[in-house]
């Protein structure tokens, strides 16, 4: 999402590293986010992620049976009430994040830890291909203690399978506030299935997503 123009030139897409301009690309008539949900226990949990864009975050989480609903936002800052201008700039110590409610009756936190660590690249410090910067750090923000145990170990077993050749950086921290994000970026990927960024880089992430989490899907 840090791009400012996508242009298209011989088939190649040229990409500049700046701040989305959301304003370029027009609404589509697909309607937001409305996969059909299954039977729910009526408990719920909370689980908040930061791994990159939340436009493609929010698509896969809300796409997994048992997740009730997924929400991009920024958490991890200390700034109040940012947005999204200013969380681009880095200044205000806020990762992109999507705030999961979920049904641990239907899935689990380490499905979710699993999802978290498959579909981006945890040992690349402040990156998260194409976006660089602070706002797109790994970041898992625990609520409780049994979701900052599982995280460690998720990380500590990762760490021993040998997967990656550099070191998992990922923070485990604490949540202490999530701000949802403007109501434009609400169901972008569905609302904007043919906008640059979305097509080049957010509709591959999807499908591959899909395809790693067939069995887990609604």
């Amino acid at each position: 999402m840090k791009i400012s123009n996508l242009l298209f030139l011989s088939g190649v897409l040229l990409v500049n590293a700046a701040c989305a301009n959301h304003n370029s690309s027009a609404a589509s008539d697909i309607p937001a986010n409305t996969h059909p949900q299954p039977a729910y226990s009526g408990k719920t949990e909370k689980a908040t992620f930061a791994l990159g864009c939340f436009w493609h975050s929010e698509e896969m989480f809300s796409e997994l049976k048992g997740v009730i609903e997924a929400v991009p936002g920024y958490s991890g800052g200390t700034a109040p009430n940012p947005s999204y201008e200013e969380v681009c700039t880095g200044s205000t110590g806020h990762a992109e994040s999507v705030d999961v409610t979920f049904d641990p009756a239907i899935i689990s936190y380490n499905q979710l830890l699993q999802v978290f660590f498959t579909e981006h690249d945890p040992t690349t410090p402040n990156y998260a291909a194409p976006d660089e910067g602070t706002q797109y750090r790994s970041v898992i923000f625990y609520r409780n203690d049994d979701q900052k145990n599982m995280a460690e170990k998720y990380i500590a077993n990762l760490t021993a399978s040998k997967k990656y050749s550099n070191p998992i950086i990922t923070q485990v921290v604490p949540f202490t506030k999530f701000y949802q994000a403007e109501d434009y970026h609400l169901h972008y990927y569905r609302k904007h299935p043919n906008q640059g960024y979305i097509a080049s880089v957010t509709r591959p992430e999807i499908e591959k997503f899909r395809a790693d989490f067939k069995d887990l899907l609604k």
